[in-house]
């Protein structure tokens, strides 16, 4: 998790989780995951052997002794006193698992690129966890105010992510807030701003985002958040929740595929989960069929999932469920 070295286990093999070289191999004759801890435990001809991760580092632990395969710092809270704390737990593990060294990651296998709208996500979340310190580097390092990863469209919603995550930079962060500055002319249409988000104009989500990054840093917000027909404008429910247009709801067919979508309208409109959470079921968190991803990548895991289009776990889904419940705890 974190800046760590990531790894994954399956099928008795321990996989190098980015490259996908084998590291470790067993015969096990039983397998024990406990994803709320963030262990497994392995009944193997060689005997027990743990895989554990802490706040220090990734273990191996065999014969009474650990090895430390991948160390680095990270705060795990174990959410005492939530009734779905051991859901956090997890979700939370799945938004680390997906921070690499190049950046916070959608998903770490199916993209190679981060993305500011799950960064953005992933970074609410690591405010209320106290792990913020391990964007900071790569926010300090970014030298353009867009992802450009929508088919290389620069997209108006990530000019308030990137001033939002500027906010979390310190003084690292002075000269991403003003290439943004400079590049909200390009968008403003009167009062608001207006240009493409996942290939379509959504400029109540987009003037939401932008007022919420230039609130963080304390800037001057002039601008209004239009009364418009915007799918996404429900998607933005961290604040402005009193001005929105109704908008028909996602469908079926995007919970299935994006279910991000349905837990961050859920979030704005207070209702209950969009759909069951089992808490015995690892990865929690998925994304099917997007255009931008290349599922090849996960072939070396099992060929079904590149033929199914799906990735797990997904950190836009992780951050929406993780957020939904830190803020409707009795849910």
């Amino acid at each position: 998790m974190g800046p760590r070295k990531k790894y994954v286990y399956q099928d008795g093999i321990l996989w190098d989780a980015v490259f996908g070289e084998v590291v470790r191999q067993w015969r096990v004759r039983g397998c024990f995951p406990d994803p709320w801890q963030y262990r497994i435990v392995l009944e193997t001809d060689e005997g027990q052997i743990t895989l554990a991760e802490d706040e220090e580092a990734f273990w191996i632990e065999q014969h009474g002794e650990r090895q430390a395969l991948s160390t680095g710092r990270v705060v795990l809270p174990d959410f005492a006193g939530h009734r779905r704390a051991p859901l956090l737990r997890a979700l939370h593990a799945e938004l680390l698992v997906n921070l690499l060294p190049w950046g916070p990651m959608p998903n770490l296998w199916v993209y190679t690129r981060p993305w500011y709208r799950d960064a953005a996500m992933m970074a609410l979340c690591f405010e209320r966890t106290g792990n913020v310190n391990l964007l900071r580097r790569w926010i300090g390092e970014l030298c353009s105010p867009y992802d450009y990863n929508n088919q290389g469209i620069a997209e108006a919603d990530n000019l308030g992510q990137t001033l939002y995550l500027a906010s979390l930079a310190g003084e690292d962060g002075h000269r991403l807030i003003e290439m943004a500055l400079k590049e909200i002319p390009r968008f403003r249409t009167g009062s608001h701003i207006c240009g493409q988000t996942d290939f379509a104009e959504r400029p109540v989500y987009q003037t939401k985002w932008l007022k919420y990054g230039l609130r963080r840093l304390g800037l001057d917000d002039p601008y209004e958040i239009p009364v418009i027909d915007d799918a996404y404008s429900s998607l933005f429910w961290m604040d402005f929740r009193d001005q929105h247009a109704a908008h028909p709801r996602f469908d079926r067919e995007h919970l299935d595929l994006y279910p991000y979508l349905h837990w961050a309208e859920a979030h704005f409109y207070g209702d209950p989960p969009p759909e069951t959470v089992s808490e015995r079921t690892f990865p929690l968190t998925r994304e099917v069929r997007a255009s931008q991803a290349d599922y090849s990548r996960m072939a070396f895991l099992s060929p079904a999932w590149p033929a199914a289009q799906w990735s797990s776990p997904h950190t836009w889904h992780a951050a929406e469920m993780f957020l939904y419940f830190l803020d409707y705890p009795e849910r």
